[in-house]
């Protein structure tokens, strides 16, 4: 199963790539480009660390959290308190 970092892994280098070129086709020098390639790069990272950065414990959702107990209602022979 691959986790939100495998993901952040496969796509640094994709990203790298895909800005470069894109920027140097649209007419951009290479110096132009492989800085703002490496920006997007470095705000990939930075969001993989510090905005959704790993924790020790693992994060349940909602959907996962089990039901509570439901409570224990009195047995039908014990007595039933009364206010005289």
């Amino acid at each position: 199963m691959t986790s939100y970092y495998d993901h952040i892994l496969g796509l640094i280098p994709v990203a790298f790539v895909a800005v470069a070129a894109t920027l140097t086709l649209a007419g951009y020098g290479t110096t132009v480009a492989i800085p703002a390639a490496g920006g997007v790069a470095v705000a990939l990272v930075g969001h993989a660390l510090f905005v959704n950065g790993p924790r020790d414990d693992p994060v349940v959702s909602a959907a996962e959290t089990p039901a509570p107990a439901p409570t224990a209602a009195p047995a039908p022979d014990d007595p039933v308190p009364t206010s005289d």
